[in-house]
């Protein structure tokens, strides 16, 4: 995979740090740009700078390809003698053995790697061998990149985000069932986008009885990195899920409409409640099939997060419905949450709203920490935090 090289050009601004920020900024930058695709690897980006200007730049464009160091060591080709190596989070053994073969003098790295296997190793490798190495530049940003795979070294499990769309009134769907146009087309874009960000997407069985998703990611236009779209897990503890679902088409898992896509595995999360036939009933529809012993006759969701990251996901998205949304609410184990909001008014007792189960009072209210609003077209984003993140600042 061709990476292209990018020369910044230089400012008036004065101090290193300043500079520093830059490059790592640009770096951070480039991380991103593998988002949905590297796990259960972190995004990473790395910039190498010589006397001021950019030699080399790279990205970790997915799961088994070369990491972000090696990219830019690439384009650099035999320039990065002496330079300075801006890199978002701390390299691997061979990436280290890397930058020492090529003679980067300096190494500059945004957060160290939790995982027990790699964490403070690399950094030590290099000031070993010579290499002057700092680390917490712009660490903020780099683990808010990196969120998911942080939460999911750190715990096990994948980060979990709760999406949700509704009316100004707090409406998910028409008092008819009707869901196209509760939100604008610009603020629909963007939700769905998400699919392509994450390495799951789940909803319950309730949502396939109502509209029969496919649950894939359809871009507008072509995507330039491909389309991969997400494990589509079901959550259904009696084998609810009818085997001509849309999820279960083969049309729809192979993505015949998007050559060179990725098929989309559906798992079925039921559990040992469900009626032995329907599950082999599911297995023979396509569905990968996980039962799971009940929890007061429902899925063990904390269960669920567990096999989930074991199986590599390390970032999970929730769609629904209600009931599905409060369960993982009132257990607790929703990170992060964006509602999108849109400026419909359109009444209804009997039109859904976004969270179902009985409630809690306001004492016990979820509260969402740290909430950020955007404008989205002719909406809102409300998006924030439901649980700390599982790490303190001086460990990462």
């Amino acid at each position: 995979m061709r990476q292209e090289v990018t020369t910044l050009p230089e400012t008036s601004v004065a101090g290193s740090s300043t500079m520093d920020e830059r490059y790592m900024a640009r770096a951070l930058e480039l991380a991103a740009r593998g988002r949905g695709r590297t796990h259960p690897d972190p995004l990473s980006g790395c910039v190498l700078v010589q006397s001021g200007a950019i030699v080399g730049e790279g990205y970790h464009p997915g799961a088994g390809r070369p990491h972000a160091e090696v990219y830019a060591l690439r384009a650099a080709s035999g320039s990065a003698r002496g330079a300075t190596a801006y890199v978002t989070m701390e390299p691997c053994t061979a990436c280290i053995s890397a930058l020492i073969a090529a003679g980067v003098s300096r190494v500059v790295v945004a957060g160290l790697d939790p995982d027990p296997r790699v964490t403070g190793r690399g950094c030590n490798l290099l000031r070993q061998v010579g290499v002057r190495v700092e680390v917490g530049l712009l660490g903020a940003g780099a683990r808010q990149l990196n969120r998911a795979y942080l939460v999911h070294r750190l715990t096990g499990r994948p980060l979990v985000t709760l999406v949700v769309a509704m009316t100004l009134d707090g409406h998910t769907a028409s008092a008819v069932g009707e869901t196209r146009g509760v939100i604008g087309e610009t603020a629909s874009r963007q939700a769905h986008a998400l699919r392509d960000e994450v390495d799951a997407v789940c909803i319950g069985v309730g949502t396939i009885h109502s509209h029969d998703p496919d649950l894939t990611y359809h871009p507008a236009v072509p995507p330039e990195r491909g389309i991969r779209d997400p494990l589509r897990v079901i959550v259904d503890s009696l084998a609810r899920t009818s085997p001509e679902s849309r999820v279960l088409s083969p049309d729809v898992r192979l993505r015949r409409d998007a050559p060179g896509a990725v098929p989309a595995p559906t798992l079925i999360v039921s559990t040992d409640l469900a009626p032995r036939a329907k599950l082999i009933a599911l297995e023979r529809a396509g569905a990968e099939v996980l039962a799971l012993p009940a929890a007061e006759g429902l899925v063990p969701l904390p269960t669920l997060l567990d096999a989930l990251g074991r199986r590599g996901v390390c970032h999970l998205l929730i769609e629904g419905g209600a009931q599905v949304n409060w369960s993982f609410l009132s257990q607790r184990l929703v990170d992060t949450v964006h509602v999108y909001l849109s400026n419909r008014l359109i009444g209804g007792a009997q039109a859904p709203g976004p969270v179902g189960g009985p409630g809690v009072s306001l004492a016990q209210a979820f509260t969402v920490a740290d909430l950020q609003v955007y404008r989205v077209g002719t909406d809102l984003r409300l998006s924030g935090d439901l649980k700390p993140p599982p790490w303190t600042t001086d460990t990462i």
